[in-house]
């Protein structure tokens, strides 16, 4: 019987697989008493309300709401990690409670600080900057803060749309209580000839299905029920667009997307550009799409058979010590040092390794400014597992030198640059993995997963980004939408972006219903650009180019300290071109070449 056929329980697993939280607190009792302190100090907190409006206050403030501000971290996170290890643990669960709610009130005596930053004038506040040393390193803060001051409104309207805010959030509520608790999609017939319950957890295991009744009638009775609410979708994604706009024209800004890339001073264009390239390099999708279709057999490509694997090969069982050494020798371009920290990561207990009876499932990387940079795994012994590994040690070792580097103001990183490090690093897994394969089965399921992600995280990813561009400009011009609208756009896009080798099946018209990424908007394209970077970044380190390894730890160390276009832009890769995206369409395009001699060898 195999490790995972009977789970163990928490305590039966050594400590030498688990992490070691107890760096943090030796016991749950030294945890309480920095809990109880915290509450004591932190009110003192609101003793600078009304006071910031000298060098020596400002300063005051500043150090106390750090000092107290990482005792929070350390506090919060602990209680995290250990409910994490066992959800079912009552105690942890108390504990993480408790800091969660005080977390709201912790954060209560801190929010005047920005108002009244922002109620000075800016000369004032660069002044005192210039003539204090202390007050330099918090120069970019206060320039971030500052930037925003023709997007604030009055303390009476700001205090206004705050209590609308639940109501504003609405349509993305309705959205997540249709799709995940409303909504019945009926029954399927499964590969065994089993009458199953189709739902939206088990649909991506049957459009992945070998058989293509089962994935066939998967998507149709899926897309069938969103068919039947289409009308009711519409209104609460119109709904949510409005929201949006609304936001926008308040605070004045020219439109929503700029409302959105504005606090990251990331440039419109930066997302068009974004779009305009990809829809430049579609013939590369059409390509995969008519190889695959040559792979799987088929008379005919279906919306329906875009998942089914290519190819499957036995599932290997990979030790957790061998897929480290698999992902060091995948690493090694970037160098000794990178590779001594992960491994001392490894034998030091960031890694919490295997699964057990009620341990949060799924994988991260999280931890404080103090503590490790602690990553969760649920390892399972296969290959994904070891490109999991990978991804979330790319997390921890960006953490890592950006808290190792930056004071704590900067030691946090932005979206659009948090998935660069993992994915560089999966990147760089797999081509090492794809180059030293011999079994040509094996090496073409390799060549097809990194296919697929490219596919799913670049050229997906940034359909659905055209699609929003489409539908706030359309409604910020005073068009109406209505599902049909949403539908045809959709489907427009589909037959753009697969090619004449696909057909796109009617019941797809609906699937942007189905998209919950659409409520926040202007968010997926950052999948994409983090992507991009990251292609950018391998590529110029396995092509050995002067000072790429060094410019990447650079970047790695910067965190949170310019804004990330900036950040990046120093490290080699500007994301204000096309390069990025076209590195990784010549990424998609050498993997294509290798697909197809592959097929034309068998």
């Amino acid at each position: 019987m195999s490790e995972l056929k009977i789970l163990k329980k928490r305590e039966e697993i050594e400590d030498k697989y688990k992490w070691k939280v107890n760096e943090i607190f030796s016991n749950d009792d030294a945890w309480e008493n920095a809990f109880q302190e915290l509450k004591k100090e932190s009110p003192s907190l609101k003793d600078f309300e009304g006071k910031l409006n000298n060098a020596e206050n400002i300063l005051n403030y500043l150090e106390k709401y750090i000092d107290l501000g990482i005792k929070a971290e350390i506090v919060y996170v602990y209680a995290h990690l250990k409910c994490d290890e066992d959800t079912s643990n009552s105690k942890y669960q108390a504990m993480m409670n408790k800091i969660d709610s005080y977390m709201a009130e912790f954060a209560s005596y801190t929010a005047y600080f920005v108002p009244e930053i922002l109620s000075l004038d800016d000369e004032f506040i660069m002044n005192i900057i210039d003539s204090n040393d202390k007050l330099k390193v918090y120069s970019f803060m206060f320039k971030d803060i500052l930037k925003e001051k023709p997007h604030i409104l009055s303390k009476e309207q700001e205090e206004l749309l705050a209590q609308v805010s639940d109501c504003l959030d609405a349509p993305s509520s309705i959205h997540n209580m249709l799709t995940n608790a409303d909504m019945k999609f009926g029954n399927i017939i499964d590969e065994d000839g089993e009458n199953v319950e189709l739902t939206e957890g088990n649909y991506s295991s049957f459009i992945k299905s070998k058989d293509r009744k089962v994935r066939k009638e998967a998507f149709k009775t899926l897309f069938k029920e969103y068919k039947n609410l289409e009308n009711t979708f519409s209104t609460t994604l119109t709904s949510s667009l409005k929201n949006f706009n609304f936001g926008a024209k308040v605070r004045k800004y020219n439109s929503a997307l700029e409302s959105s890339l504005s606090p990251n001073d990331i440039p419109v264009e930066v997302y068009k550009n974004s779009i305009k390239t990809i829809n430049e390099n579609l013939k590369s999708l059409h390509k995969y799409v008519s190889l695959k279709k040559k792979l799987l057999g088929l008379d005919e490509m279906h919306m329906y058979d875009l998942y089914v694997p290519v190819i499957e090969i036995p599932k290997e069982h990979i030790e957790f010590n061998d897929g480290v050494n698999m992902v060091l020798e995948g690493l090694k371009p970037l160098g000794e040092e990178y590779l001594n920290i992960f491994k001392n990561g490894v034998e030091n207990g960031w890694i919490d390794i295997y699964q057990n009876k009620g341990k949060r499932g799924g994988a991260y990387s999280w931890g404080g400014y103090k503590t490790m940079p602690y990553v969760l795994l649920n390892y399972n012994y296969e290959l994904h597992d070891v490109s999991t590994l990978a991804h979330e040690m790319g997390h921890s070792i960006h953490s890592y030198y950006s808290r190792k580097e930056q004071p704590y103001i900067y030691a946090g990183y932005t979206l659009f640059c948090a998935e660069v490090a993992s994915t560089t690093n999966e990147a760089l897994l797999i081509h090492y993995l794809i180059n030293k394969e011999t079994d040509k089965k094996k090496k073409l399921y390799l060549i097809n997963q990194e296919l697929e992600q490219i596919r799913t995280t670049v050229f997906r990813q940034l359909m659905f980004a055209e699609f929003e561009l489409f539908t706030h400009e359309s409604l910020e011009k005073g068009m109406s939408l209505t599902a049909e609208d949403y539908n045809k756009a959709w489907h427009d896009l589909n037959v753009k972006y697969f090619g004449e080798d696909m057909v796109v099946d009617e019941e797809i018209d609906i699937e942007w219903a189905r998209i919950p990424h659409f409520y926040s908007d202007f968010y997926v394209y950052q999948y994409a650009t983090g992507y991009a970077a990251a292609s950018a970044f391998a590529k110029s380190i396995l092509e050995g180019k002067e000072d790429s390894v060094s410019k990447y730890i650079e970047f790695l160390k910067s965190g949170g300290s310019d804004y990330p276009i900036e950040i990046l832009k120093k490290a080699g890769v500007d994301m204000t071109t096309s390069q990025p995206l076209e590195a990784t369409v010549e990424r998609f395009n050498e993997l294509l070449d290798m697909l197809d001699k592959e097929i034309n060898f068998n």
